[in-house]
């Protein structure tokens, strides 16, 4: 029996890395009696997967998880058991029995952001849109990837276009701007947030103080038919 899970990861615990994450859920399933099933062998361990590992810093309201476990319960004690032992910033929000064997991490395509920042060079909010516009207009966004291999820094230029959907700017106050962006994140092409902030720098008339940045994630969607639709 699988159970999808949405959570949230927020406030201080943004900054612990995916394998504390899941060295965390593995207590809390413990402390919760949750009838997790278990792998084989020398060091068993509860059988659950997180879809896609937040980069530190960032916080959400939109992580999914699968959890096998050994025998069904209700989802309300699932939710209220786990929720009595995680510590503050991780919150159990929804969950729901599936039949479909597909890995939650495979069925992932964009990710949904909120982003805000501050400007150094003071512009409009009309002067933003403008330049989101003009991006949005290219067919091609090139950002530079670097990997090192043997000791090397290899570098190869990537077009980012395809992995941005909607961009909204949702308020310009203070030199500070608001927006909501799709980002391509999962198997079938992956879209950093910061990369895409680097971009627009790139190519509008930003100058982004990145020491203000925040970001946000709301939600994790899966593609369907050319629809864009929620895990759960």
């Amino acid at each position: 029996m699988i159970l999808r899970v949405k959570f949230a990861k927020e406030n201080y615990l943004k900054y612990i890395s995916h394998l504390d994450l899941m060295r965390l859920f593995q207590r809390a399933f413990r402390k919760a009696d949750i009838p997790m099933k278990y792998s084989e062998g020398f060091n068993p361990h509860p059988k659950f997967s997180i879809a896609s590992a937040l980069p530190l810093g960032i916080s959400s309201i939109g992580e999914y998880m699968d959890a096998e476990l050994e025998k069904k319960i209700s989802i309300t004690t699932f939710i209220h058991r786990m929720n009595q032992v995680l510590p503050n910033g991780i919150k159990i929000l929804k969950a729901k029995y599936i039949e479909d064997n597909k890995s939650v991490s495979s069925m992932i395509d964009w990710g949904h952001y909120k982003i805000q920042f501050r400007l150094e060079n003071l512009l409009t909010e009309e002067e933003v849109k403008k330049n989101i516009e003009d991006v949005l207009k290219l067919d091609k966004i090139i950002i530079i990837k670097q990997k090192k291999k043997k000791g090397k820094i290899r570098k190869r230029e990537k077009n980012i276009r395809p992995f941005i959907g909607n961009v909204v700017i949702k308020e310009v106050k203070d030199n500070v701007v608001s927006m909501e962006v799709l980002l391509k994140t999962g198997d079938s092409g992956n879209l950093k947030a910061v990369d895409f902030l680097s971009a627009l720098e790139k190519y509008t008339s930003f100058n982004i103080i990145y020491d203000t940045t925040r970001i946000h994630r709301l939600e994790l969607y899966t593609e369907r038919n050319g629809e864009i639709v929620p895990l759960l």
